[in-house]
């Protein structure tokens, strides 16, 4: 049995039905009721990954566990301990993380200090572990959808500062891989897109996938920051806008890692685009 926690996101909305479709047993954790589009065969189990002792029930039968933090809980929340101990004391056998390439390029970056922490549970958990490390997603792009309906218009800051952003799609084949197969214990994959391209050419993808004028108006880190506070911890919009602005030269390479572990190329930025493209039009 594999329990996915973060099931009706991004991720979870694609691994949930290629571990179900491989013939795997899953259970879907979430904060919210059994969503709508949740295929029937495969259950459901409503419990928050921020808090292990509801956990423990839904780990109990486990062979694998992906972890998913997601939202407020990358900054804040219970010791990592609560979490991998109710794991451990399930007996679960391996265990996959989504974790951040930040962790690793920044490692003293306040913003991302708890995803490092529990980087570390999971190396000590006595598990086989598998931690992905994914840069920038392009799924980041859905903030604009509604600017673009309603304005045809896309906001942001550092415009031609380009980054390999990886697709959530990738990301989710990726876990599926490390949950389901053997000589993936202990290692960490960086995974990004297949290359380099900033907040402007994106608009310019939308805009040619439309078939419409976009017009990209650059945001001062300022007015950036003013907006994206809103909705996400000061920290991890200080730390993301640190990436977004100034990238390390390791935070712009590509890596190898999708292409190795999927057989064939990262998908680029328009393939997204192109399945997303009703959300902007």
């Amino acid at each position: 049995m594999i329990v996915v926690t973060g099931a009706t996101g991004t991720i979870g909305q694609t691994l949930v039905p290629l571990l179900a479709e491989a013939g795997q047993d899953v259970v879907a954790v979430s904060r919210r009721p059994r969503p709508e589009g949740l295929a029937a065969g495969i259950r459901h189990a409503r419990a928050d990954v921020g808090n292990g002792a509801s956990m423990r029930p839904v780990l109990g039968g486990a062979d694998a566990f992906f972890i998913l933090l997601g939202g407020e809980l990358n900054a804040h929340g219970e010791s990592p301990d609560a979490l991998l101990g109710a794991a451990r004391d399930a007996g679960v056998g391996r265990i996959v993380l989504l974790s951040s390439q930040v962790g690793s390029t920044r490692p003293e970056a306040p913003s991302h200090a708890r995803l490092r922490d529990f980087e570390a549970a999971v190396r000590a958990s006595g598990a086989d572990f598998t931690i992905l490390r994914p840069g920038g997603f392009a799924s980041n792009a859905l903030a604009w959808a509604e600017p673009v309906r309603a304005r045809r218009t896309i906001s942001a800051p550092f415009g031609d500062v380009a980054l390999p952003v990886v697709d959530p799609a990738d990301i989710a084949e990726v876990a599926a891989v490390a949950l389901c197969e053997e000589g993936h214990a202990g290692r960490t994959y960086t995974l990004t897109g297949p290359e380099a391209i900033g907040p402007r050419r994106q608009a310019a993808v939308i805009s040619q996938a439309l078939g419409e004028d976009i017009a990209f108006v650059e945001l001062s880190r300022a007015q950036a920051r003013a907006h994206m506070v809103q909705f996400m911890p000061e920290e991890v919009v200080d730390g993301t806008l640190d990436v977004l602005g100034a990238p390390l030269p390791a935070e712009q390479a590509i890596s190898p890692d999708v292409r190795n572990l999927l057989g064939r190329p990262a998908r680029p930025f328009g393939d997204w685009v192109a399945r997303n493209l009703p959300a902007f039009r």
